[in-house]
C-alpha cells in the first residue's frame, strides 16, 4: 500500500484544484473556467487547457501541468479583469471577470508610539530598507501549488482588524489595513495556514516587529506580523498546521494580536475571502 500513496496524494490534489472554481459561479467555455465575478481583494483560481499561455496585463501567469492559474485582485481594482488565453494549438480565447466593489469604513487606531506614525529621518530610512527586503521576498514565483489544498486560520481569536479598511493612527490618516488582525494572548502558537517555504524571517522590524513570510507558490504568500517568537528560518518548508511562531505585540501594535496578511506578488489580498472559498 505505501507504494501507492504518492500517486494517491497527487490524485487528491488534482481533484482539490478542480473544485476550486465553483460551477455555480463560474464561466465555462470548453476547458477555460474562471469565476464570473469576484470581490475586491480576492484570490482568483481558474482552469485553462494544459499547455496554454495566460496573459494578465503585462504579466504572463504561471500555468500548472493540469491547467491551474492563480491571480490576485487588488483592494481598489474596478475591473473587469481581462485574461488572454493562448492554447497549445495556437487558438486564442479571452475571459472577463467582473469586480464587485466593497465598502471600506475607517478604523481609528489610537495609542501607538508617535515615532511609528511620524518617524524621524533615520528611522524612516530603516523602515524603507526593511520594507524593501520584504518586497523582494514577494517576487518569488515557485512552481508549487501549496495554495491548492485550501487555508486554515493560523490562530483562533476575535477579529480585531479587517482587510482593506482605511486607517488613522493617533488621528492621522494612514495606509489601508493590509491584512486581518486576530486578537490572542502573547505566546499563542501561530500555525501555517497552508504549506509553503519560509522566504523571510526577521525578529525586530521597526513597524511590524517579529515578521515571517511564507510562500505558497505561484506568487501567493502569507505574512505574519508582531510575532513574539519565530520558530522557522528562511528556506524551511513547513506543512499546514505546523507551528511557525507565537503571537506578540512587537513593532507598531497597541496590544497582542496576529496580523495575517496575504499577497499575490505585490497585490494585497484579503485572508478572510481566501478562508471563505469553497
Amino acid at each position: 500500500m505505501p507504494l501507492f500513496r504518492p500517486a494517491l496524494r497527487r490524485l487528491v490534489l488534482v481533484a482539490s484544484l478542480a473544485l476550486l472554481v465553483s460551477p455555480a459561479s463560474a464561466q465555462d467555455a470548453g476547458d477555460v473556467r474562471f469565476p464570473e465575478q469576484v470581490q475586491q481583494g480576492s484570490l482568483v483560481i481558474g482552469k485553462v487547457p494544459a499547455g496554454s499561455r495566460v496573459q494578465y496585463r503585462d504579466r504572463a501567469l504561471r500555468v500548472s501541468g493540469y491547467g491551474t492559474v492563480a491571480l490576485g485582485v487588488a483592494r481598489d481594482e474596478t475591473g473587469p479583469v481581462q485574461l488572454d488565453i493562448t492554447r497549445a494549438d495556437g487558438s486564442r480565447q479571452s475571459a472577463s471577470i467582473a469586480i464587485t466593489p466593497r465598502d471600506w469604513p475607517v478604523e481609528r487606531v489610537n495609542g501607538v508610539p508617535p515615532a511609528t506614525v511620524n518617524p524621524p529621518p533615520a528611522i524612516a530610512e530603516r523602515i524603507r530598507r526593511e520594507q524593501a527586503q520584504v518586497t523582494e521576498a514577494r517576487v518569488r514565483d515557485d512552481d508549487r501549488v501549496d495554495f491548492g489544498n485550501g487555508f486554515i486560520r493560523p490562530v483562533e481569536g476575535r477579529i480585531s482588524g479587517r482587510f482593506g479598511r482605511a486607517r488613522s493612527y493617533n488621528g492621522q490618516p494612514g495606509a489601508p489595513h493590509s491584512g486581518m488582525d486576530i486578537a490572542a494572548p502573547t505566546g499563542t502558537p501561530v500555525k501555517a495556514p497552508a504549506a509553503g517555504i519560509v522566504t523571510f524571517a526577521g525578529p525586530d522590524l521597526y513597524l511590524t516587529g517579529g515578521t515571517l513570510l511564507l510562500d505558497h507558490g505561484y506568487g501567493i504568500s502569507s505574512n505574519f506580523l508582531h510575532l513574539s517568537r519565530i520558530d522557522a528560518k528562511v528556506g524551511d518548508r513547513v506543512e499546514q498546521g505546523q507551528v511557525i511562531g507565537a503571537v506578540g505585540a512587537t513593532g507598531r501594535a497597541t496590544g497582542p494580536h496576529l496580523h495575517w496578511g496575504m499577497n499575490w506578488f505585490d497585490v494585497r489580498i484579503d485572508p478572510q475571502l481566501v478562508l471563505e472559498r469553497p
